[in-house]
C-alpha cells in the first residue's frame, strides 16, 4: 500500500496554480439578530445544550464551563483527565450528552492523550453531578501517532444507541488512512461502553481494527445524523483544498489520500485521481479550503426556510456556511456572520430553534442567532 501511495504522490508532483474561489452570496445580516451570550473564552472547541437548557463549553486548555439558564457561569470540576496531551492545537475537545442524559446524567468528552512521540484521541465518559464530573471512565483510545495535528474528535449518537467518533490521519501518516489495522483516518463506531459492536463492518476481517466504521478520511471535525432519514454526514478538512462534505455508509472508503481534489501545501495536487471505482465521492468539495470545523443540520422553527440545511462553521473563511438542501440534495450555499470576520469553531441548533455559534481564539465568544423582529 505504501508503494502505491508513493507512486500516486510522484504522479501528482507537478504544481498547479491555486484555484480561485467563486464569490458566495451572504445572508442579509438584517434578517437575523446576533447576541453575545459570553465573551472571553480561551480557545473553546465545542458547545452542547443539555435537556434542562444548561449549556456546556469546552476549552482546549482543559476547562469545562457550564452556562446556566440564568446567565451565570460555572467551572465544572473535571478532576484528572488521564494522560492528557495539551498543545496550542489540541487538548480538551468535544462534549456530548448521552441520549438518556435526563435519567443517567452521563456526558462524553474527547481529548488528546499521550506525549509528542505517541498521542491521539481518547474518549471518556463521566456523570455530571451538579458542578462536578464523577465516575470518569476511559472508553476508547485511538492508535498513537507522533506530532500534534489531525485528531478529529467529534461525537455523534446513532439511532441504535451506538456512537460515532471521528478521527484524523495524523498528518505525517496520511497513507495509514487506507490501512484497516489502525484507527488513523477513520470513523469508529462504539457502543456506549466503548466496545466494538458485533455488526461493525470489519469485525470479522483478520488484522482489521474492529472499531472501524469507515476509512479514507483526512481530518473529520464535523459529524451529524440527519433527523429526516438517519443518514450520517461529516465535514472533513483537506490541506489547501479538498475540504469535503460526505455521506458516510458502513464499510465504505472515502479515498484519502488516493482519491481527492485537494491541493497540498505546496499547491501540488495531492493525487491525480478525482474519482476511482471503489471510492466514495464527496457530496460537496471546497477548493480553496474553508477549514470546516464542525457540522449541524437546522431543524428548528425560528428559520423555517432553513429546515434541513447544513450549517458549517469555517475557521479560515471566518463565517458559517449555510448549505441549502432540497430533499437532501445540495442546491446552493451562502454565508452567515461573514461581516464579523471571526474564525468559527462550532455551531449547534438549540431546542428553541436559535443557533449557537462558538468563535475561535484567545478571546472567543458564544453567539446566539435568532430571527430579526
Amino acid at each position: 500500500m505504501r508503494l502505491i501511495l508513493l507512486a500516486v504522490s510522484i504522479m501528482a508532483a507537478a504544481a498547479f496554480p491555486p484555484a480561485r474561489a467563486e464569490p458566495i452570496p451572504r445572508v442579509d445580516p438584517s434578517t437575523y439578530r446576533v447576541e453575545t451570550v459570553v465573551y472571553g473564552f480561551l480557545m473553546p472547541w465545542s458547545v452542547t445544550v443539555l435537556p434542562n437548557g444548561r449549556r456546556l463549553v469546552t476549552e482546549l486548555g482543559g476547562r469545562l464551563m457550564a452556562l446556566e439558564t440564568d446567565g451565570s457561569r460555572t467551572a465544572i470540576r473535571i478532576g484528572s483527565l488521564p494522560d492528557v496531551y495539551f498543545t496550542k492545537k489540541t487538548g480538551l475537545m468535544d462534549v456530548a450528552a448521552d441520549p438518556e442524559f435526563s435519567s443517567n446524567g452521563l456526558i462524553y468528552l474527547t481529548f488528546a492523550y499521550g506525549r509528542r512521540e505517541a498521542n491521539n484521541t481518547r474518549l471518556v465518559r463521566a456523570r455530571l453531578d451538579g458542578d462536578a464530573l464523577r465516575d470518569m471512565r476511559v472508553l476508547f483510545s485511538a492508535t498513537p501517532k507522533a506530532g500534534n495535528s489531525h485528531y478529529g474528535g467529534r461525537i455523534a449518537f446513532l439511532p441504535d444507541g451506538t456512537l460515532l467518533l471521528t478521527l484524523g490521519d495524523g498528518f505525517d501518516r496520511r497513507e495509514d488512512a487506507q490501512d484497516l489495522s489502525n484507527h488513523l483516518g477513520k470513523l469508529v463506531r462504539l457502543d456506549r461502553e466503548g466496545r466494538a459492536p458485533a455488526d461493525n463492518p470489519f469485525v470479522a476481517r483478520a488484522g482489521a481494527a474492529p472499531e472501524v466504521f469507515s476509512l479514507g478520511h483526512r481530518n473529520v471535525q464535523g459529524v451529524v445524523v440527519d433527523p429526516a432519514d438517519g443518514s450520517i454526514l461529516i465535514s472533513e478538512h483537506g490541506p489547501r483544498g479538498g475540504d469535503e462534505i460526505n455521506r458516510v455508509s458502513p464499510g465504505k472508503n472515502y479515498g484519502w489520500p488516493i482519491v481527492t481534489g485537494g491541493l497540498d501545501y505546496t499547491f501540488a495536487r495531492v493525487s491525480p485521481f478525482r474519482d476511482l471505482p471503489g471510492y466514495e465521492p464527496p457530496l460537496l468539495e471546497w477548493t480553496p479550503s474553508i477549514a470546516p470545523a464542525g457540522l449541524a443540520i437546522y431543524d428548528g422553527d425560528l428559520f423555517p426556510g432553513w429546515r434541513g440545511d447544513l450549517l458549517v462553521p469555517a475557521l479560515k473563511e471566518k463565517a458559517v456556511r449555510r448549505v441549502r438542501r432540497e430533499g437532501g440534495r445540495i442546491v446552493g450555499q451562502d454565508l452567515l456572520l461573514a461581516e464579523r470576520g471571526e474564525r468559527i469553531r462550532d455551531v449547534k441548533v438549540a431546542p428553541d430553534g436559535s443557533i449557537l455559534v462558538l468563535t475561535d481564539g484567545p478571546k472567543a465568544r458564544l453567539l446566539r442567532l435568532t430571527r430579526a423582529r
